[in-house]
């Protein structure tokens, strides 16, 4: 039996079914999945063959379950044996919520895990994070140094219990256990370290607490002090912080559910759901300014539920802020000692416990999108389940972008997609995607013979590949091709096919050297040809940018042939100095890189109509554009125009600076916009199917992040005739570039004589 066989409970699933068809045998872990061997009646084994992976344990996912025959040996009883190390892959479950049972077990008085911080059995808890090495057995876990006490050992050994063969069965006798440390107050552990904490959140004060997958800095959700303390220490400007609350009647009470946003965030995988912010909701305003949406996620470890309170704990935050654990721009901490010194300038006190985090692996963020579910950020709860594939490829390695990194490794019909990594601008995030590089490639087994990377020169997970590659393959992807079949792989296109692909987001290295973000590409997954873009403007000092809209603002006004009229916000907000400076770099060209990026059009927009003009955060402009004009009635969009090869954003920009002097609301001015680029969206890829007789159409990068842009074009483009492929289970951003990094990489052929890393100018366009 292959797929996510260990740590789920399959070889007692395997031994109870053996012994209810009275079968003789016996079952073991192997490196490449479950083996058993059983014998009886022909019935009875045949009955066994077709049971065993359809009656599967509720974690696992069965991908195959082959037979053969032997010679019978006359057993008489059924045993479970230790695992066997030989090659071969098997898959290894992510972490999941706590179950039913084991939370009857937390709140029950009379259980003897009663209360108890780390109760799990075979059907939940963490498996990702703690796994060492495989096969996957009690030794191979960060719990190899917690000695099971008797009464733990009679359960384990026990087939009718459902802790037999838990490999992190535990109790308050035999560990993990808590601690509080706090500066100049000792340390304090077990139930009185929970109280404690408890106290001080309360009290308003922030504290790191140790979960699954690494720290989170707690404060009460519903305390504007609490939460405006937390964003100054954390240096988080105006970013929206995810809660927490106990209950999905809870969670309804704060923001707008609807069917399958429940299912969403009841989920196993217990993402944090961005949705509807409801009218009134009892949580701190500074949780998310300016936004529309709230993240929430339900609690998802015993430990989340005695945060929140147990039946008879004295009154706590009805909803608790949980960001991650970490200093802005490095990954989520994960080591108690580390996270004592890392977080000193954070954390007022440090809720710890003595079970070791092996990998680290933030939350998931997830959303939903015209009734389908629309990924953020995939990681905890989903990794490392791999994704199949239309295609063969040889062991690679993806290596992703530098923002949102995540990388993926792929073998056969198989990738795995790694949990969220970070910016690649830190020394510390480079050295955890390292580690998380090394660790799944143990998880698989799958040894890379050739790497893929971002063609953008200055892109430090490129440097990282070029470095690591020794003398293997370093294929270069362009950036917005690998939007495009990301797209492609997550819905399983087959190789050769064609698609009409629009890529918008922040920034993309082009083949020109420029700037890229408003594509239209004519693709299949081994090329593609640029069918039209958004038409080049200046982006004038790099990312000095990107983080000052109102520069982007009056770069696009510049370029339409529109005043600076002092009296449009993104003029007002810049000083004499600024506007001066400003003028002779785009008359100039000094530190100015042409782009097409739409995500930078946000951005103008955003600042001429008084949205934003400085972003504390990536994508913070486009986010609070968004989230105004869903509180407004365009009636009506702008236009774009053409200029020869290229759409031309100038006669939009024109319309907004008009609306704007007009007094339009800014909300009104933003709705009409996201209007115009829907209508840009469907005009262009019908001339395209004109074209090119092509209908099936991909919507990928960060821009499609935005739920209203998404929502509004694959409903107009389906009323249309076209099939519309997004993203359902990766992320449309940086975060699935990886994916698509490997499709192209598999429809490229080497050849011995290739040299080491694919330059640009070997991509062919489609015919």
């Amino acid at each position: 039996m292959r797929g996510v066989v260990q740590g789920v409970g399959f070889r007692p699933h395997v031994y109870a079914l053996a012994r209810s068809l009275d079968l003789a045998g016996a079952v073991w872990n192997t490196a490449d999945g479950v083996v058993a061997e059983v014998e009886g009646r022909d019935a009875d084994v045949d009955a066994f063959c077709d049971r065993v992976g359809a009656e599967a344990p509720p974690l696992a996912v069965v991908t195959d379950v082959s037979a053969t025959d032997l010679p019978a040996t006359g057993g008489t009883s059924f045993t479970i044996r230790d695992s066997e190390h030989a090659r071969g892959r098997t898959f290894v479950s992510p972490d999941v919520t706590i179950c039913d049972d084991c939370l009857d077990d937390l709140l029950d008085p009379g259980n003897r895990r009663h209360r108890h911080p780390f109760v799990t059995c075979t059907n939940c808890g963490p498996r990702f994070t703690i796994t060492t090495a495989l096969p996957y057995d009690r030794p191979a876990t960060t719990m190899a140094g917690f000695a099971m006490c008797a009464a733990c050992a009679r359960e384990y050994a026990d087939p009718g219990d459902r802790r037999f063969h838990a490999q992190t069965v535990c109790c308050p006798d035999c560990g993990p256990r808590l601690s509080l440390a706090r500066p100049g107050r000792g340390t304090t552990y077990g139930d009185a370290a929970l109280a404690e904490a408890r106290s001080l959140v309360s009290a308003g004060a922030v504290v790191a607490v140790k979960g699954i997958g690494g720290h989170h800095l707690v404060c009460d959700a519903t305390s504007e002090s609490a939460v405006a303390t937390l964003r100054k220490r954390k240096q988080r400007g105006d970013k929206a912080f995810a809660i927490m609350v106990r209950t999905l009647e809870e969670a309804r009470e704060v923001v707008d559910l609807d069917v399958e946003e429940s299912r969403l965030l009841t989920s196993r995988a217990r993402p944090i759901l961005l949705a509807a912010r409801r009218p009134g909701a009892a949580v701190a305003a500074g949780v998310a300014p300016g936004s529309a949406d709230l993240g929430v996620m339900l609690p998802y470890t015993p430990l989340h539920h005695l945060l929140l309170g147990l039946p008879g704990d004295p009154p706590g935050p009805a909803a608790l802020v949980m960001t991650s654990g970490n200093l802005s721009g490095e990954p989520i901490v994960t080591d108690d000692e580390v996270a004592r010194q890392r977080l000193a300038s954070l954390a007022d006190a440090w809720l710890g416990h003595d079970r070791r985090i092996h990998v680290p692996c933030d939350d998931s963020v997830s959303r939903v999108v015209g009734g389908l579910e629309s990924p953020v950020r995939r990681s905890r709860g989903h990794a490392p389940l791999p994704l199949d594939l239309p295609f063969e490829v040889t062991p690679a390695l993806a290596v992703g972008g530098d923002l949102k990194n995540t990388f993926c490794l792929a073998e056969g019909r198989l990738a795995w997609l790694s949990g969220h990594v970070g910016d690649m601008d830190d020394l510390a995030t480079l050295d955890a995607f390292t580690g998380a590089v090394a660790h799944l490639e143990m998880l698989t087994g799958v040894a890379p013979v050739a790497l893929a990377a971002d063609r953008h020169p200055a892109y430090r997970s490129r440097r990282w590949a070029r470095d690591q590659a020794g003398d293997r393959v370093v294929h270069e992807v362009q950036h917005h091709h690998a939007h495009v079949a990301s797209t492609m792989a997550e819905h399983g296109v087959p190789t050769d096919v064609r698609v009409l692909g629009v890529a918008f987001d922040g920034t993309g290295y082009g083949d020109d050297g420029a700037a890229w973000g408003g594509e239209f590409l004519v693709a299949d997954y081994a090329a593609y040809s640029r069918a039209t873009h958004l038409g080049y403007v200046p982006l004038p000092g790099g990312d000095a940018g990107v983080r000052n809209p109102c520069r982007m603002a009056l770069s696009h006004l510049r370029s339409a042939g529109v005043a600076w009229d002092d009296r449009l916000p993104c003029v007002a907000a810049c000083g004499d100095d600024e506007l001066a400076l400003l003028g002779r770099q785009l008359d100039t060209g000094l530190r100015c890189v042409p782009t097409s990026s739409m995500g930078r059009l946000f951005d103008a927009v955003a600042s001429i109509a008084g949205i934003r003009h400085r972003v504390g955060y990536d994508a913070q402009a486009a986010m609070e554009l968004e989230s105004l004009a869903r509180t407004a009635d365009p009636r009506g969009g702008y236009r774009f125009g053409h200029d020869g090869d290229a759409v031309d954003p100038g006669p939009v920009v024109a319309e907004v600076v008009a609306d704007v002097l007009a007094g339009v609301p800014a909300a009104v001015v933003a709705a009409r916009f996201q209007l115009s680029v829907v209508d840009l969206v469907v005009t262009v890829l019908c001339r395209l199917r004109e074209e090119t007789g092509l209908a099936r159409a991909t919507l990928s990068g960060g821009v499609f992040l935005n739920a209203w842009l998404t929502g509004h074009c694959a409903r107009t483009l389906g009323e249309q005739g076209f099939e519309v492929l997004r993203h359902q289970r990766v992320p449309a951003s940086d975060a699935g570039l990886a994916l698509g990094q490997i499709a192209v990489l598999a429809h490229r052929t080497p050849t011995p004589d290739r040299r080491r890393t694919t330059p640009p100018e070997q991509e062919q366009p489609c015919a």
